[in-house]
């Protein structure tokens, strides 16, 4: 699948509930944070440890890909009504990191560091 694919098939299910009224940017959005939040609240409380071995928690695994699928839908979707290309909008992005934390003085920081003072 591709992500015009994916996008196409949300569009569809929504417009086959009628739901592109509700479908808003600002709804969208608030849909994307509120799914974020979800998933957060997964990992809320576990040790570095735990949250790095969540996937072989027979319980928490199944609820940490749901949450993920709804970020990434919501996200899809917010993306199709806003006509943006994520793809190009993600390479951009890359493009940019790299110009802003080249390798030589940002490796192994944690810090917000920025070349560019940002």
């Amino acid at each position: 699948m591709t992500i015009g694919s994916l996008q196409k098939s949300l569009a569809d299910f929504a417009a086959e509930r009628e739901w592109e009224q509700f479908h808003t940017p600002k709804n969208l959005a608030m849909a994307l944070a509120g799914e974020s939040g979800e998933l957060l609240e997964i990992f809320q409380w576990l040790t570095p440890e735990e949250s790095s071995a969540v996937m072989e928690d027979p319980v928490r695994a199944p609820q940490v890909r749901e949450e993920m699928a709804d970020v990434f839908a919501y996200l899809l979707r917010l993306a199709d009504v806003l006509d943006l290309d994520l793809e190009q909008a993600l390479v951009e992005k890359i493009e940019t990191n790299h110009r802003k934390y080249p390798a030589h003085l940002a490796r192994g920081r944690a810090d917000k560091y920025t070349q560019l003072g940002g």
